[in-house]
C-alpha cells in the first residue's frame, strides 16, 4: 500500500528516487524520523572508529532526500498499533509510507521481496532498523546503493558494532548460546552476506546513527542522535510527584525468571511508591494482569515508543527501570524537565536456567554505561 505524503519538513518525490528506511519497530521509525530531521550530513569516523570533533570538515552530500518509509509489518497487536501511529506522525513530516504484511502468512517473505525488488534496486541511500532481521537480511542483496545507514534498535546497536569489528556472525545476544536450527543455518548465508554488505568498503558508505554508547569499526560514519525532533515537537512534559516504573520483556525472552520479576516489581512499587507501570510492548497480557493484580499498579500500555509518551506527559518525577534501551534514551529525552531516571540492576539470581552465558554481562554492561555517559543513580536493591 502507497500513501501519498503531506507537506511537511522532508521533500517529497516518487518513491524510490531518495532515501528509502526499512522499519519493523515503532522505535526504529522514531529514530528513522530524528535521522530524517537532521540529515544531511554525516561526520565521517576516525580511524579507530570514533566520531571527529565539530572542527572537522562534513561529507559533501546532496540536499535531504525525499524520504519512503516501508513498513514490514510484525505481528503483534501491540507494536502494529504503535507502528500505525508512527506512520501518521511520519506522514506529517512528508514522508511517503508504504506497509507491507510480510509475516503475513505462507509466502509473506516472497511477496514483499517481489514487490520491493523494483524500489530497492534504484533507491540512492538505504536506512535500516535492525541488521539482526532475517526480512531485512534476505532483502538487502536487492539493494545496489552505495550508501547505507544504520539506525538505532535499542541495545541491539551495540551488539552490531561489536559484531562487526570482530566480524562474528549477526544473531543477538539471547539467542547466540542456543543450538543452532536448519532455519537458522538456512538464513544463515543471509547474515553473512549482511554482515559484508553492511562492512564500509572502499565503495561502499556505511553510517552509523545512534543514542547508544556504540563503537563503530573503523572506516564507518558516527552521528550522534540527541532526538532533536522529539524534543522540538512534544513537550516538555508535565512532572508529578511519584514514581513511575517501566517494564521489559526479559521473562519473555526467557532470560529472567517470571516469579523473580514480580517478586522485584512488587518490591521496587513499595519502596518507591510507584502507581504506574509502563508496559513494554511484548509483554505478555497474563503478566501484566498478574503485576496488576498482585502490586496495586495501574498498567498502561503507551501507544507510541515510550520516547515520545515520555516527552508529551504527564511524567512522574523518578523513572525506574530495568536495563534496557530507555536507560540511554531517557535522559537525552528528558534533560531540563526535573525528572530522574534511575536504573535497576539485574541480579544473576533472576536468571532462567536457558540464559546464555552472555545474558548477566551484557545487561550489566547496559546499566554501567548509562550511570556513566548520564550519570544515574542505581536503585535501592531489591532482594527479588
Amino acid at each position: 500500500m502507497t500513501d501519498t505524503p503531506a507537506s511537511g519538513t522532508l521533500p517529497t518525490a516518487h518513491p524510490g528516487t531518495g532515501a528509502v528506511a526499512l522499519v519493523e519497530s515503532p522505535v526504529q521509525l522514531l529514530n528513522v524520523l530524528e535521522w530524517a530531521h537532521i540529515h544531511p550530513p554525516a561526520i565521517p569516523a576516525a580511524r579507530d572508529g570514533r566520531a571527529h570533533d565539530g572542527a572537522a570538515a562534513p561529507v559533501r552530500e546532496p540536499a535531504a532526500l525525499p524520504l519512503t518509509v516501508v513498513v514490514l509489518s510484525p505481528a503483534d497487536p501491540t507494536s502494529r498499533g504503535q507502528l500505525r501511529r508512527m506512520a501518521e506522525l511520519a506522514r506529517d513530516e512528508g514522508a511517503v509510507v508504504r506497509w507491507y504484511e510480510a509475516r503475513g502468512g505462507r509466502g509473506g517473505l516472497l511477496r514483499t521481496a517481489v514487490a520491493l525488488a523494483p524500489l530497492l534496486l534504484r533507491v540512492r541511500l538505504l536506512v535500516i532498523g535492525d541488521p539482526f532481521s532475517r526480512l531485512v537480511q534476505v532483502l538487502l542483496p536487492l539493494c545496489r546503493a552505495k550508501r547505507l545507514t544504520v539506525v538505532d534498535d535499542g541495545t541491539a546497536t551495540m551488539e552490531f558494532t561489536e559484531i562487526l569489528t570482530r566480524g562474528g556472525r549477526l544473531v543477538r545476544w539471547h539467542r547466540s548460546g542456543r543450538r543452532r536450527s536448519p532455519v537458522d543455518a538456512a538464513f544463515g548465508v543471509f547474515a553473512t552476506a549482511a554482515r559484508r554488505r553492511l562492512t564500509p568498503g572502499r565503495r561502499r558508505h556505511v553510517e552509523l546513527f545512534s543514542a547508544m554508547p556504540a563503537t563503530p569499526p573503523a572506516g564507518m560514519a558516527l552521528r550522534t542522535n540527541r532526538f532533536a525532533w522529539t524534543r522540538s515537537r512534544f513537550g516538555p512534559p508535565s512532572v508529578l510527584d511519584g514514581t513511575d516504573l517501566i517494564g521489559t520483556s526479559l521473562v519473555e525472552t526467557g532470560v529472567v525468571d517470571p516469579g523473580h520479576y514480580a517478586a522485584v516489581v512488587a518490591e521496587l512499587a513499595a519502596t518507591y511508591g510507584a502507581k504506574r507501570y509502563f508496559a513494554h510492548r511484548k509483554e505478555a497480557p497474563d503478566k501484566l494482569h498478574r503485576l496488576a493484580a498482585e502490586t496495586g499498579l495501574e498498567i498502561v500500555r503507551p501507544d507510541l515508543p515510550l520516547e515520545l509518551v515520555a516527552r508529551r506527559g504527564p511524567t512522574g518525577r523518578r523513572v525506574l527501570s530495568f536495563p534496557s534501551t530507555v536507560v540511554h534514551t531517557l535522559p537525552l529525552v528528558l534533560d531540563g524537565t526535573g525528572v530522574a531516571v534511575t536504573v535497576v540492576d539485574i541480579d544473576p539470581a533472576w536468571l532462567t536456567a536457558g540464559a546464555t552465558p552472555r545474558a548477566h554481562t551484557f545487561l550489566a554492561g547496559i546499566t554501567h554505561s548509562a550511570r556513566d555517559l548520564h550519570n544515574l543513580p542505581p536503585a535501592a536493591r531489591p532482594t527479588g
